[in-house]
């Protein structure tokens, strides 16, 4: 083959060489600035998140521990509803005597059946209940329909085939301060809850009766 059928190969520029070298070496970088970009928008966005986690977590502990808290006058209030109402109905289907002690100084109650012909003494065999009013429920006084009031001394309700010997208000306070009111009505012999200071409810006189 003559040298003039040779294919000839065009000689590159000098320069080509390093225009070449230059395009790898910002093919390299280009990626590497990309992660490191990448990488510092993921911390900054891992941060806000956290943040908004941690304002989640702190929104819901505050309302779980006032929800807790409601529950528990709720539920202090409520179980010395019940033994209230315990002690009435079952003294109305026996011959049985019920009482429910609310010792004020002691923050507690028991209700127990009363078995000895004295009234003072609380035998262990005659408690049915016995429980703390505790830190989110507080007793404030207690004033009965005879006109009777005590805020520092045990309030006694007791229960007979024939009702209440007493009826009156007791006074509870939650973990605000707010008063409310347990109301034992023994006209009915019913005993409710409402919100505040409740009026007492007294016995009507013989005049006022129609019949």
């Amino acid at each position: 083959m003559t040298d003039d059928r040779r294919q000839r190969i065009p000689l590159r520029p000098k320069g080509y060489v390093r225009q070449a070298e230059g395009r790898k070496r910002l093919a390299v970088l280009r990626p590497q600035s990309s992660v490191f970009r990448l990488r510092a928008f993921t911390l900054a966005e891992s941060m806000v998140v956290v943040v908004i986690i941690s304002l989640l977590i702190l929104i819901a502990a505050t309302n779980l521990k006032g929800v807790i808290t409601k529950n528990s006058f709720k539920a202090k209030s409520q179980g010395l509803v019940a033994a209230l109402e315990a002690a009435s109905t079952s003294a109305s289907q026996s011959d049985k005597r019920y009482e429910v002690i609310i010792d004020i100084p002691q923050q507690s109650y028991l209700l127990r059946e009363i078995s000895s012909s004295n009234l003072a003494d609380v035998l262990d065999e005659e408690i049915i209940a016995e429980e703390d009013f505790g830190t989110n429920c507080t007793v404030s006084y207690v004033m009965f329909d005879d006109g009777q009031f005590t805020n520092e001394d045990k309030a006694k309700f007791r229960a007979s085939r024939a009702g209440w010997q007493f009826g009156g208000i007791i006074v509870l306070l939650d973990s605000e301060g707010q008063p409310w009111s347990i109301i034992v009505d023994r006209l009915s012999n019913i005993v409710r809850v409402q919100p505040g200071e409740a009026q007492i409810v007294w016995p009507r006189s013989k005049d006022e009766l129609p019949f």
